[in-house]
């Protein structure tokens, strides 16, 4: 244990006792200390040494709990004072001591010295002369060591030290408490500030007896957050280390043991105190768990006030370097390359309350999981009626608004992926079934953990693992914290309000409840709905919220190519291309937010109408990408033209259904056809608005008065009958009155709702759109709505002309129009229509000037070459002016013509 020494003499003399050394690291009482050797391969030995000659004070002692009769022996005077001095002075140095005596019973008596030889200071005569200690009784003064305590005694005497003073020494003795009466309120009448305390005991590596101070309070603290290998007690008393205790518990010991120390008081288990302990010369809880001595614990990592994130992290270094209890330790995600354990994709479906699938950078599909969540769940055998079929998303309590708060928060969005675990697949058992290898990860947008931001609301909860189960959450703390502020706040699944229930109406394929809705749907126009799935590139299934029910719906007036099909005996094989619809309409709509018109129904009880995603018609679409056909039966439809101008551009570029497209000879009888004259019909209108894209709202000046007359009326029944502020609530699609910046009271159609403080409104009689509180709209009264007058805003586009692709450009010749035409009465006439809106051109009132042919001679925009014979007249008149502009180095023009190598790079294709 210590290093010998043998101090030499004349042969023949009285033996000297060996010199012995060691580290002191117990003081038992004022006269026995225990001492250890250098750790060498683990903890190192340790023996008592009891001081020669001397005696001090008993310590107080605890009756055993196994004699009740017994009875707790309180400390003798002066007792704790010469234990005191002896901690101080010792605890953690270096001392010789030689060995005078050793009893059969194995005590050993002998002289400690503080240092490295016996030339130290002498410790029993320090306590002798301090008056903390006497000599023994009865012991002969005939050597030299008696002599100098016999001295340093009465000096201490003459001096009135220790217990030679005045007085019974009755103020030296402690008033020991060992248990206390009310943990929790002990605990929280610290309010969580720093107590002195002496560390008595280490009973494990992570739990310790603690003396407070200055109350004297001997408690058991057990470390916040950790968790060291223990001793396990076996049936016959001994004990049983567990890997690692043994150094852990030597860990502890050599830096807390008898030291000064402030413990943070935490919280409490059953007696137990939980804390942190506070030494200068650091945090021993971070220490044990960087140094591979213990492992974080999930019960208890909670209370830790100094952040569970740097117990985790202290936790992770140590796995990292595989250091002590952490030698196999093999990462959940050690097989996944860092492309895979990190990256960044796009949300494309909500599967449930704890799973999404993702699109990566490569184009590939991905689900994933959320870790260590649960979504909502049912509870009970008899919750469900055996003979309804089960629909999760409706039936389970909170699933509903579970998946509507991920899918409002991430369809479409780009979002972080963090991979923490792979969960391998399982096979079923007679109580669960199957499931596949799932990877299971923490995503966040904008800096939010969505599972955390779910189980906050109460809309998930946090799964409870075993404490070496390391396939968990990496910001497991914060989950659980959310559940706990979740459950205070009586959330989601933990309000003790009645659960919300969901009454929706599945009528897909039910043809008797879809002819008593049809009329409704048709009478209702434009329908705001969700895509839940999508079968194929046209056929779909919706939620409509205002109604509470599920169809399913297939878009008119295209042909899209047919999906593979089980059929009985045989397997149907898809058309060409149908997986590539099915794919553009999946990224497109589903789960999105999209209005639909129903227009009928086919005899399965399919309703069949138009269904529109920010304002884009996705019949159109699918013909545009050259995924569909236009069917004959689009011809009575307003759409009839769009479809045929996108279905003539997909057929110009021969791809996918169109790969082996063959123009058809143009008959002889066609140009005739064509060679009609242009036709000119110039109407009076109201230039009201110019968009940034150079469309243009006008009023018709015929039906002017209409609608002055209507306002009129409107807002004088409004004055009459104000609405109240704040009862109206905005939803997609609707009409309503709005509150202009001049405070007047306008028609409005809501385009967007972002919150109430934030409503995008479109004027749909003026053509603007602005931003607005809910305050300042109201409900629209029926006697001014829509089909007592129209909309009177219509939007058009120039003919003949480029809009410039460039930001700057564009800027200048929509500046140009705003100064030449809003807000006064020019001549309108529509030359072609277009997908977008019908293409005019304007001419000013007074002098009969073309803006459009103004725009090209000014060199703000390029010319739009059409083929058409009518149009060749215009066409020629327009190029002649560009080429002016260009001569003139107009705008535009003003480095030349730049058409020919960079037309891209300024926002034109020629």
């Amino acid at each position: 244990m210590a290093s010998s020494a043998q101090s030499g003499g004349s042969s023949g003399g009285p033996a000297v006792p060996t010199v012995q050394r060691g580290i002191v690291k117990m003081v038992l009482s004022g006269c026995a200390i225990i001492v250890r050797g250098q750790p060498r391969g683990g903890p190192p030995p340790e023996r008592q040494i009891n001081l020669s000659n001397i005696r001090a004070g008993n310590l107080a002692r605890r009756a055993a709990a196994t004699q009740p009769d017994a009875k707790d022996t309180p400390d003798e005077p002066w007792a704790f004072p010469a234990r005191e001095f002896l901690r101080k002075k010792l605890i953690g140095k270096e001392v010789c001591f030689t060995i005078e005596n050793k009893t059969p019973q194995g005590r050993e008596y002998g002289m400690i010295y503080l240092g490295k030889d016996t030339n130290g200071e002498n410790i029993a005569e320090s306590l002798v002369a301090e008056g903390l200690a006497t000599r023994r009784e009865g012991m002969r003064v005939n050597n030299p060591e008696q002599n100098r305590l016999s001295e340093c005694e009465e000096q201490a005497k003459a001096a009135k030290k220790g217990m030679w003073s005045e007085g019974n020494g009755s103020h030296t003795i402690r008033d020991l408490k060992y248990t206390i009466e009310n943990p929790r309120h002990f605990v929280d009448s610290h309010h969580q500030k720093p107590v002195n305390a002496i560390i008595e005991h280490v009973r494990d590596g992570s739990v310790v007896r603690a003396l407070l101070l200055p109350d004297y309070y001997l408690v058991t603290v057990m470390l916040s957050g950790i968790k060291c290998p223990t001793f396990r007690r076996e049936a016959d008393g001994s004990e049983t280390p567990e890997p690692f205790a043994a150094e852990a518990k030597f860990f502890t010991e050599s830096r807390l043991l008898q030291r000064d120390v402030q413990i943070i008081l935490e919280s409490c288990h059953n007696q137990n105190i939980l804390g942190t302990i506070l030494h200068p010369n650091g945090n021993i809880t971070e220490l044990l768990l960087k140094e591979g001595f213990a492992r974080c614990v999930d019960w208890s990592i909670a209370v830790y006030t100094r952040g569970a994130e740097k117990l985790r992290a202290a936790e992770r270094f140590a796995k990292e370097r595989r250091l002590r209890i952490w030698r196999d330790y093999v990462a959940p995600t050690a097989n996944l390359d860092q492309k895979d354990k990190q990256f960044v994709a796009k949300v494309m479906q909500v599967l449930n309350a704890d799973a999404i699938v993702v699109k990566l950078n490569s184009g590939d599909y991905k689900t994933i999981h959320l870790s260590s969540i649960r979504p909502p769940r049912l509870e009970g055998e008899n919750t469900q009626d055996k003979n309804k079929k089960l629909r999760p998303l409706y039936d389970i309590p909170y699933m509903f608004e579970a998946r509507e708060f991920l899918r409002k928060k991430l369809i479409g969005k780009k979002v972080n992926v963090t991979v923490d675990y792979i969960r391998p697949a399982s096979p079923a058992t007679e109580t669960v079934p199957a499931f596949s290898e799932r990877t299971c990860a923490t995503v966040t947008i904008g800096g939010i953990n969505i599972a955390e931001a779910l189980v906050s609301k109460g809309l998930a909860t946090v799964i409870r693992y075993r404490q070496d189960d390391d396939q968990r959450s990496s910001h497991y703390d914060e989950l659980l914290a959310a559940e706990a502020r979740a459950i205070k706040n009586g959330k989601g699944l933990h309000s003790k309000k009645e659960v919300p229930i969901h009454r929706v109406a599945d009528i897909s394929g039910d043809t008797q409840k879809a002819k008593q809705f049809l009329p409704f749907l048709q009478r209702a126009g434009r329908s705001e709905a969700v895509v839940e799935y999508v079968f194929s590139g046209s056929r779909l299934k919706l939620y409509l919220p205002k109604e509470t029910c599920l169809i399913t719906f297939l878009l008119a007036g295209i042909e899209c190519p047919r999906g593979a099909r089980n059929l009985p005996g045989l397997v149907q094989e898809g058309e060409p291309f149908s997986e590539e619809a099915t794919l553009f309409t999946k990224e497109l709509v589903l789960q999105r937010e999209v209005e639909v018109e129903v227009e009928s129904m086919d005899k399965a009880g399919n309703f069949i109408g138009w269904l529109h995603i920010d304002g884009a018609n996705l019949s159109v679409l699918l013909v545009e990408h050259a995924l569909s056909k236009v069917h004959f039966t689009a011809e009575r439809s307003s759409y009839y033209k769009s479809l045929l101008s996108a279905e003539e551009a997909a057929k110009q570029k021969k791809e996918k259904v169109w790969a082996h497209y063959e123009e058809q000879p143009v008959e002889e009888v066609t140009p005739v056809l064509e060679e009609k004259e242009r036709s000119a019909s110039y109407k009076p209108v109201f230039v009201t608005e110019i968009t940034d894209d150079l469309h243009f709202y006008v009023q018709d000046v015929e039906t002017g008065t209409q609608l002055e007359k209507l306002m009129e009326n409107m807002r004088n029944d409004i004055a009459s009958h104000p609405p109240v502020e704040g009862s109206y609530a905005p939803r997609r699609g609707e009409f309503c009155i709005a509150k202009f910046v001049d405070g007047e009271w306008y028609r409005a159609r809501v385009e967007r709702v972002e919150s109430p403080a934030k409503v995008h409104v479109f004027y749909i009689d003026y053509g603007n759109r602005e931003i607005l509180p809910s305050s300042r709209l109201g409900t629209l009264p029926p006697a001014f709505s829509t089909r007592v007058l129209p909309a009177q805003a219509t939007e058009y586009a120039f003919a003949f002309i480029q809009v410039p692709q460039d930001e700057d450009a564009r800027t200048d010749a929509v500046d140009s129009v705003v100064r030449d035409i809003q807000n006064t009465q020019c001549l309108l006439n529509v030359e072609h229509l277009s997908a977008g809106c019908p293409h005019v051109t304007l001419q000013f009132a007074d002098s009969k000037g073309d803006v459009g042919l103004g725009l090209v001679k000014e060199g703000l925009v390029m010319v739009e070459v059409r083929k058409e014979k009518q149009f060749q007249k215009v066409i020629t008149e327009y190029l002649n002016a560009q080429e002016s502009a260009k001569s003139a180095r107009l705008n535009l023009w003003r480095y030349g013509d730049f058409r020919a190598d960079d037309a891209d790079e300024f926002g034109y294709s020629r």
